[in-house]
């Protein structure tokens, strides 16, 4: 049998419980583990007859945690396939003591890397993060030619995951209008075009920097947008594609995949929690490891 796909609820105050157990019932041919908290799972599987075992890791840590670690663990040691991870509450987490402003950087730290990438696909459109985290006040100091080129090179490479060979990469400027020659900003001229350029001499047809706005264009040409900081690719992202789209983290040693929203406290009970997103994510983890079995040296 294929090793299990291993699914960590996130929060068990929230939705990610609901959308699990709703998603793996949706997808009868997952073979799948469940690492989280069991008296919040345990009454969702119940109710839908399903089978899965569902492991409860110890320590001091918030559950959350902890099932992140076991996870983690069972993917670099072979033990399972992939990790599909539900939401946490970053502001819960943080005021128990959890330092990371996320999942994406603490699983990176797990894995022993430094500058994991973040992106989300399954929809119209594909987008990855140079910054994630951060206040936007914060962005402008973070960005330099080298995080711009690591998130173009990651992406681009990972793309082959899903058969996308020699993607088109759209890079956005920092500023409106890309800065406007210098009018608005230096960083595009600065920073991200030299970025770009270099990634152009690596083989990577990337392109810009172009303004926002004109990135998340229908017309423009791209397999991949590549923003600099969190709501200038999410917020179109999730106005096109919310529910259908994944957090696919990049750059890691094991394959990750989760869904696209939180946890949603105002909605659990109420039975208008969306599986779509977390469905998605169990679909992508398999994809990506079977065409890593196929074709390790290209996933």
């Amino acid at each position: 049998m294929a090793l299990p796909l291993v699914v960590t609820p996130g929060d068990p105050a929230g939705i990610g419980p609901e959308v699990a157990a709703r998603a793996l019932a949706d997808l009868p041919d997952v073979n799948a583990v469940i690492a989280g908290d069991r008296a919040a799972m345990r009454p969702w599987l119940d109710r839908l007859g399903l089978p899965f075992e569902v492991v409860e890791p110890i320590g001091t840590e918030p559950i959350e945690v902890r099932a992140l670690r076991w996870a983690v663990d069972a993917c670099l040691e072979g033990r399972a396939a992939a990790m599909v991870t539900g939401p946490i509450h970053k502001a819960k987490l943080a005021a128990q003591g959890f330092t990371w402003p996320g999942h994406t950087g603490f699983l990176g730290h797990l894995c022993g890397v430094p500058e994991p990438v973040m992106a989300f696909v399954g929809g119209r459109v594909r987008v990855a993060l140079v910054t994630v985290h951060l206040p936007l006040r914060e962005v402008p100091d973070a960005l330099t030619e080298e995080v711009v080129v690591h998130t173009v090179r990651v992406a681009a490479h990972a793309l082959a995951g899903l058969g996308i060979e020699a993607p088109v990469v759209s890079v956005c400027g920092l500023n409106p209008h890309a800065g406007d020659e210098g009018l608005l900003g230096r960083e595009e001229i600065d920073i991200i075009a030299p970025a770009v350029a270099r990634c152009r001499a690596l083989g990577i047809d990337a392109r810009g920097p172009m303004s926002a706005e004109a990135a998340f264009l229908p017309t423009t040409p791209g397999d991949l947008i590549v923003a600099m900081y969190h709501d200038q690719g999410l917020v179109p992202l999730k106005a096109l594609d919310f529910g259908r789209t994944v957090n696919w983290t990049l750059g890691l040693p094991i394959v990750r995949t989760s869904v696209d929203h939180g946890t949603a406290y105002d909605l659990v009970g109420t039975g208008r929690a969306d599986p779509s997103s977390m469905r998605e994510a169990l679909k992508l983890a398999q994809h990506l490891t079977a065409r890593r079995t196929r074709t390790p040296a290209s996933a």
